[in-house]
């Protein structure tokens, strides 16, 4: 199977769905060898200057360095031009992993749909974008010969607003091991990290990783929060309900550590910061790199992701895998993987939020979920997503374009 896979939408510094793009491609051209691998052709389609990152993430892939670097022109070269690389490299099926597909594909084409929060919630959304999207995700699902969603609850939602005539295929995310796993067990002993008899080297794994933390401004005590700032995030009811947790523990060093890009909601989280008298206690690092982020979790005395809906949470299932103590959202896919590992909050309420920390505060309770995560998180793995989206690409194949 020839599959082209565009890639051109994920910036320097991926989160959220462009971390999805990064593994799926990573894992899609790890299938393609050794024993067993997947007959898989793949070309991803990247920006002119962003060939060097794709040709380290999938090495055996094709690339086609062809798209604009400046967004709306990306956007209208994709929209109505790229279509025709689809007959011009022989192509099978077309993937647009983020939303959208070309106008005009003359391929079977799959799409990919993270949620439906441009119709069920625009104004967490630039209006732009909203009348974009909107319009995108009809359109790419009018034409789509098989749609991957990254949760149940997505597929529900999409087939009452849209009714696409494609076949849905379910396709969560899964956990990079190699990074996301908790601190070993010995190596967390603070009275004797290792061992006696323990290595050097891995004597001084906790250290380094907390020595690396401290270089950004993160000290323990902590409360956790990764993603961006924007409006579904509910960042300012987290600064608010951590607020309320100090004031309940009088005399706490705790700190609330915000890491991840600034987005359209920033303001209001620095309003919300200023208001409730923490900002001497909120961290702000920015955007982290993985191995990062993974020792933020893995250190935290909670991690908070208190999003009001996501298509599916990759930070909060990067979390459990870490041993992390998770807070997070009831009603949502995060509740759903996380089942008994997680404290669930509503997601409304500043009281109800500050419950569910303090809660997750508790020494019992806080050893429970350590436990629960990594088991919770295990049923997880990218090599089962590239299995739901190689199932996506046969049944696209087999249906054929649907045209323009």
């Amino acid at each position: 199977m020839r599959l082209l896979l565009d890639v051109s939408a994920v910036p320097a510094r991926p989160v959220g769905a462009g971390r999805y793009v990064l593994e799926l491609a990573r894992h899609l051209d790890l299938a393609t060898s050794g024993a067993g691998s997947t007959p898989l052709d793949i070309t991803l389609v990247t920006r002119r200057s962003d060939a060097d990152r794709w040709r380290d993430v999938a090495p055996r892939a094709h690339l086609e360095s062809v798209m604009p670097d400046s967004r709306p022109r990306r956007i209208l070269t994709e929209q109505f031009q790229a279509h025709h690389l689809g007959p011009a490299l022989g192509i099978d099926v077309w993937h647009g992993p983020h939303y959208t597909l070309p106008r005009r594909l003359a391929v079977p084409a799959v799409v990919t749909v993270h949620d439906l929060t441009f119709f069920d919630h625009p104004e967490w959304h630039q209006p732009v974008k909203v009348r974009f999207f909107r319009h995108a995700i009809r359109s790419a699902c009018a034409r789509a010969a098989a749609i991957v969603t990254v949760s149940q609850q997505t597929a529900d939602r999409l087939r009452e607003l849209v009714d696409p005539p494609a076949p849905i295929v379910v396709a969560p995310h899964g956990i990079d091991r190699s990074r996301f796993h908790p601190v070993d067990p010995v190596d967390a002993d603070p009275a004797n990290p290792a061992g006696p008899n323990a290595p050097a080297e891995r004597e001084s794994a906790s250290e380094r990783e907390l020595a690396a933390l401290r270089r950004v401004g993160v000290d323990r005590p902590y409360i956790a929060h990764v993603g961006t700032l924007e409006p579904r995030k509910d960042v300012p009811r987290l600064v608010a309900a951590f607020g309320e947790v100090l004031r309940r523990r009088p005399g706490s060093e705790l700190r609330l550590v915000l890491a991840g890009p600034d987005g359209w909601g920033t303001e209001e989280v620095r309003r919300a910061i200023v208001e409730h008298g923490v900002a001497s206690r909120v961290v702000r690092v920015g955007y982290l790199d993985t191995d990062l982020v993974a020792s933020l979790y893995r250190h935290a005395d909670v991690v908070a992701y208190p999003s009001r809906a996501e298509g599916f949470g990759l930070p909060a299932l990067e979390a459990l895998a870490c041993g992390a103590v998770l807070v997070t959202t009831a009603d949502t896919p995060m509740a759903a993987f996380a089942g008994g590992a997680a404290v669930l909050a509503p997601a409304r309420g500043v009281g109800a939020l500050a419950d569910a920390i303090e809660h997750a505060l508790d020494p019992s309770t806080a050893g429970r979920l350590r436990s629960a995560g990594p088991v919770a998180a295990a049923a997880f793995t990218w090599e089962t997503s590239v299995a739901r989206h190689l199932e996506a690409y046969r049944l696209a194949t087999a249906r054929g374009s649907r045209g323009a």
